[in-house]
């Protein structure tokens, strides 16, 4: 039994570039902690059928919001970074309650297999 293999592309970035992005693509004139960008579905899927999408952090975000939460830059980006890649994966928070449960559900699951800190919940 095989297992198909994906790729996803992370990029770090600033306040300035991922407000450009959320405005682009989302039509919010503002920054944001993540965004996510699949690409196994519309138009160009089969261009890169391996590449599951590319998942955008703002450092700049993820670091004031370690800070007011109280938890390291590392565990927030960890946060963030299973948070996108849901995202790339289909979860969706936004759609109902439901799936906004599930999600969450599975974030807290991943979250607790890569950081040592039993504490940390997700965001």
């Amino acid at each position: 039994m095989g297992c198909d293999a994906h790729e996803i592309s992370i990029v770090i970035t600033d306040n300035d570039q991922i407000q450009q992005l959320n405005k682009t693509y989302r039509g919010i004139d503002k920054p944001t902690n993540v965004l996510a960008f699949p690409m196994q579905e519309g138009q160009f899927a089969d261009i890169t059928p391996g590449l599951l999408g590319d998942v955008v952090i703002s450092c700049e975000t993820a670091k004031q919001e370690a800070d007011k939460a109280n938890f390291s830059l590392d565990e927030r980006m960890s946060q963030l970074l299973i948070h996108g890649i849901l995202h790339l994966m289909g979860f969706d928070h936004e759609a109902s309650q439901s799936d906004a449960r599930k999600m969450e559900d599975k974030s807290l699951e991943l979250l607790r297999k890569i950081e040592t800190n039993k504490e940390l919940n997700i965001f």
